[in-house]
């Protein structure tokens, strides 16, 4: 059995190929990368290396073989038309073909504009008949830890994402059911909605933070388009600011707020919780 990473020195395919190296022989695990420099750790730990780029068709030529069971991680261009740069590899994959594809989409409730790629992909994942797994992923609970110095600096979270609650899980916790997948059996053509076992809200978050740290941390909701101003004399793009108030105008809306409990059972154990997430970036 071999196994296909793409995207693999980013930060979810670092987790899963540590994964995968818990499992099988490094000469049965092949990262795709387009910086070999950024892979030299991983090649000196046996692991095979793949340059190829979403945007180079030709890159993916002859790069799978029969019977590879491969993780297709989304691509973060954000403004490039990401579902061509999958379909790129769904095509290799199925001229190879490969015996399994599992693609790391987004929550199935989820109707931001960011998801709009990811029901792409997934379409042309299922018209073209490659044995598929789908892994929608909610929020990162990461992603949201990363902004913990701005939140102390100001002792605000500022988000127009009203009441709404996030049933976000860690990369490792995604990571870890991807591992599952890939290596595991009875999978094919399934979708799995990923996330965390509990749901919280920036208020809680707010608590939470407030609670560990021994600072008041206040949360103020406020509307989408406020937010976009607020994002924009801070310095954000405005591309960017309204791709993260669309966001937060979904998760009022409760479509993050799902736990199917998906990922806990591929992972047999419960998931991070958010307080951990939060004890582990305050200790960096």
């Amino acid at each position: 059995m071999s196994f296909v990473v793409t995207g693999a020195t980013g930060q979810l395919g670092g987790f899963v190929i540590e994964g995968l190296l818990g499992k099988a022989p490094a000469d049965q695990i092949t990262a795709v990368v387009r910086d070999k420099d950024k892979a030299a750790d991983l090649a000196t730990r046996g692991v095979k290396i793949a340059i190829a780029d979403y945007n180079l068709p030709e890159t993916f030529d002859g790069l799978f073989s029969a019977g590879d069971r491969v993780l297709l991680i989304s691509s973060s261009e954000i403004g490039q038309d990401r579902v061509a740069q999958h379909k790129v590899v769904i095509d290799a994959a199925k001229a190879a073909g490969v015996a399994l594809l599992a693609y790391t989409s987004a929550t199935g409730t989820l109707k931001a504009h960011l998801a709009e790629a990811h029901r792409g992909t997934e379409k042309v994942l299922l018209e073209s008949g490659v044995p598929y797994v789908l892994l929608r992923n909610n929020w990162y609970s990461d992603l949201i830890a990363d902004q913990l110095p701005q939140v102390l600096e100001h002792g605000a979270i500022v988000q127009a994402a009203g009441e709404g609650r996030i049933a976000s899980a860690t990369r490792a916790d995604y990571a870890a059911g991807a591992v599952a997948v890939l290596t595991g059996e009875g999978h094919q053509n399934k979708t799995y909605e990923l996330g965390g076992d509990a749901a919280w809200s920036h208020a809680e978050y707010a608590a939470e933070v407030s609670g560990q740290t021994g600072k008041e941390i206040t949360y103020t909701p406020v509307s989408p388009e406020a937010y976009i101003d607020i994002l924009v004399s801070a310095g954000v793009p405005k591309m960017y600011a309204d791709i993260m108030a669309d966001a937060d105008a979904c998760i009022a809306k409760g479509e993050l707020a799902g736990t199917s409990g998906d990922l806990s059972r591929l992972i047999g154990r419960p998931t991070t919780p958010i307080t951990d997430t939060i004890a582990t970036a305050l200790r960096r």
